[in-house]
């Protein structure tokens, strides 16, 4: 069979169950071989408000700094913007998930098994998220247990223009703890669809899952993209046209998905993506890490995102 057919075949046919060793194996040639870069890290847990937040403190940026500079060089030569997913490192390949999307090994990875979800055509990160993203989601999400995010735009953290959701799989934490965040959201009284954590002083909105529109990945998909625009317009981003009218973080589990609008990348240095509001954070040393500790996570992520609507 030709090489092209044998690819639309897999595509059109995935292996059902098979997620989780193509990761596995994948993860070992790709450290093998050097395509995979992990990024060490020291971590140290910081209690607020019902959040036992996660602070990393990278040991290491060389690798991922340098790779920047080396992207960098690389646009201001072609005058073109550089894209690592086109053409993709084949090494770094996990699997077809469907006709518009690929599963890839995050490269820089702080976390074991960080998963992208690619577009295999360019796609702009700034586009709205859509039917066959969230069907691209629910592929890794029904296989993997784990967070699923999306950084909408560079004022949420996004690093690269091409459209890509990425996944963690759980348990999220060194120790084996579950979420950060999951106490909190387990904690809510759910007699609305939408809801928010009444103590979080920036804008948010929650809503669960129904189980029977989750029953497979494709209902999953389709309950999942009419619950994210309802959320989208919760927290005030009008939905129109085909890009973003404001930046956003994404988070999702199987159970339930969260959106919060963003103001900015980064505030006192450290940079905060969709991570941060699910309780894990970065820092580059242990300045920044007295600095949170001291003024705590939680205001961080205040001054980051929106103040509350009166």
């Amino acid at each position: 069979m030709p090489e092209q057919s044998q690819e639309m075949a897999e595509i059109l046919q995935p292996q059902v169950g098979a997620l989780w060793e193509k990761i596995r194996n994948k993860t070992q040639s790709a450290l093998k071989c050097g395509a995979l870069k992990s990024i060490p890290t020291e971590s140290k847990f910081i209690d607020q408000d019902g959040v036992r937040f996660l602070v990393r403190i990278l040991a290491n940026l060389d690798r991922k700094e340098k790779a920047k500079k080396e992207q960098d060089r690389k646009t201001e030569t072609s005058g073109k913007d550089f894209n690592p997913f086109l053409p993709y490192e084949e090494d770094l390949f996990v699997t077809h998930l469907s006709e518009t999307h690929v599963c890839l090994l995050n490269k820089y990875n702080v976390v074991e098994h960080h998963l992208l979800m690619i577009t295999r055509a360019f796609e702009e990160q700034e586009n709205w998220l859509n039917l066959r993203d969230f069907e691209a989601m629910w592929a890794c999400l029904t296989e993997i247990e784990g967070l699923a995010f999306y950084n909408g735009g560079t004022l949420a953290g996004a690093s690269q223009r091409h459209k890509h959701l990425q996944l963690v799989p759980f348990p999220f934490n060194p120790d084996g703890s579950s979420l950060p965040i999951a106490p909190v959201i387990a904690g809510l009284e759910w007699q609305e669809a939408i809801v928010t954590v009444p103590h979080w002083q920036f804008q948010h909105a929650i809503a669960r899952f129904d189980p029977p529109l989750i029953s497979s990945p494709q209902s999953a998909a389709e309950a999942t993209n009419t619950l994210y625009q309802r959320l989208l317009e919760a927290v005030g981003i009008s939905v129109e046209g085909d890009r973003q009218t404001g930046a956003y973080n994404l988070l999702a589990t199987r159970e339930w998905m969260l959106i919060v609008p963003r103001s900015r990348d980064s505030f006192e240095g450290i940079p905060v993506n969709s991570l941060g509001f699910s309780g894990t954070l970065l820092v580059r040393n242990a300045q920044q890490m007295q600095w949170l500790e001291e003024v705590g996570p939680m205001n961080l992520l205040q001054n980051v995102g929106y103040g509350l609507r009166s």
